[in-house]
């Protein structure tokens, strides 16, 4: 079966996290002009605690340009749950990276409007050197729920049910959870020179298992990852349970 990831052996959660932290260290210190595609989500926040103490430790982000992969329709920027404010809170304002380099998309316009104006963002800015992903529960990357083309645009999305309960506890619970996105597609990601993936906890051991042994469809977008030359999976034991045969 083809299989072109690239399974890190497993480890505790903390030590995954901190192997894909220094990943992305080492190419910010050999490529600091590059372009960085980063992810959002608990599981992403103390990997940028890791890179945030690189900075203090002296990296500096000020020629890197960073992309987003998604933002909630219906949000503003300074809305505390859009993904603009967990980037400021948990990254941007503590390292030297100029704001007018990090580009993540407006919920707070049009739909349309806001799909083509990041889908424009990504034309101008190029081919992405380093993408982070994580995975969804369902198998989704970025906001690309299943049943996602592999060719998939930028674009307005409708979020999966799983994919809404699942983030209703970065929630309060007087506030209606966003059912609608502006996502970059599995065609950006997927051009992406490389590629870096960060899964941990039980939930996500399913979708990682079909993602690594399930077919490649589109009712599991990860699976389209087997298909880029250059993906690397860092996972702790609770989300890589099953696939210690294909660690490297």
């Amino acid at each position: 079966m083809l299989r072109a990831m690239k399974l890190m052996p497993l480890s505790e959660k903390r030590e995954a996290i901190a192997q894909a932290a220094r990943r992305i260290i080492d190419f910010v210190a050999a490529r600091p002009d590059a372009v960085l595609g980063l992810a959002t989500g608990g599981t992403m926040e103390p990997l940028y605690a890791d890179l945030v103490a690189a900075h203090r430790a002296g990296l500096s982000f000020a020629r890197l340009r960073t992309v987003n992969l998604d933002e909630y329709l219906g949000l503003a920027p300074e809305d505390p749950n859009s993904y603009h404010s967990y980037m400021a809170r948990h990254f941007l304002d503590h390292v030297d990276l100029p704001p007018e380099n990090a580009f993540i998309p407006r919920g707070d316009l049009e739909p349309m409007r806001a799909a083509a104006e990041y889908a424009g963002v990504l034309d101008r800015l190029g081919r992405i050197d380093l993408q982070l992903l994580g995975v969804g529960e369902n198998g989704h990357i970025g906001f690309n729920e299943p049943g996602t083309p592999l060719d998939a645009p930028t674009r307005v999305v409708d979020l999966a049910p799983l994919t809404i309960a699942s983030n209703a506890r970065f929630f309060a619970p007087d506030r209606e959870v966003p059912s609608r996105a502006v996502t970059m597609g599995t065609a950006a990601i997927l051009s992406a020179q490389s590629i870096l993936v960060l899964a941990t906890g039980e939930a996500k051991r399913e979708a990682l298992a079909t993602a690594f042994d399930g077919p490649i469809s589109p009712e599991c977008p990860a699976s389209y990852l087997r298909l880029h030359p250059d993906c690397t999976v860092f996972a702790d034991h609770a989300a890589g349970a099953g696939l210690m045969r294909l660690c490297a």
